[in-house]
């Protein structure tokens, strides 16, 4: 079974990975060239192999894009959101976005995939609301969520 998840992009990352994709499609008349007494064949095959699952990816990706579109303003994370959250023991807060990273969003906030462990606790939690997660060595965080803002609100505030 699979689910439809729905990315966030800006309209620059949409761009980049449309362009990316459009010289990946340009570059696969050539797969046929290999011959099976070609000592590189092999390695030709994995690079076309790694190609189409590339392209796969990409078309997948950009087929379920959101672009350009902020959020709804309801304190609710999820993709396209700026998160302010606090580490369970930490006085401090840590802020980032919840998305793909993106050459245009700049380096004023750190980007933080859905798909990461964090992302994921966080995804659907609401302001105030503590969720806990798998750190990479096995122990777990808990983290609250302090605010989530959509990400045009936050680079205007």
């Amino acid at each position: 079974m699979t689910s439809t998840q729905r990315t966030w992009l800006t309209q620059n990352a949409y761009d980049r990975l449309r362009e990316e994709l459009a010289d990946l499609l340009a570059h696969r008349t050539g797969d046929g060239d290999a011959t099976p007494h070609d000592p590189d064949s092999n390695e030709e095959i994995m690079e076309r192999e790694r190609r189409q699952a590339r392209i796969h990816q990409l078309e997948d990706l950009l087929k379920n894009a959101v672009v350009g579109e902020d959020p709804p303003d309801d304190g609710v994370a999820e993709p396209g959101m700026v998160l302010t959250v606090r580490y369970e023991g930490e006085e401090e807060t840590e802020t980032f976005l919840m998305g793909l990273r993106d050459e245009s969003v700049g380096g004023d906030i750190p980007v933080y995939s859905p798909n990461s462990p964090l992302g994921i606790a966080l995804t659907g939690a609401r302001e105030g609301e503590q969720r806990t997660y798998e750190l990479p060595n096995g122990r777990t965080m808990k983290v609250t969520l302090v605010k989530a803002v959509p990400f045009g609100h936050h680079t205007t505030s």
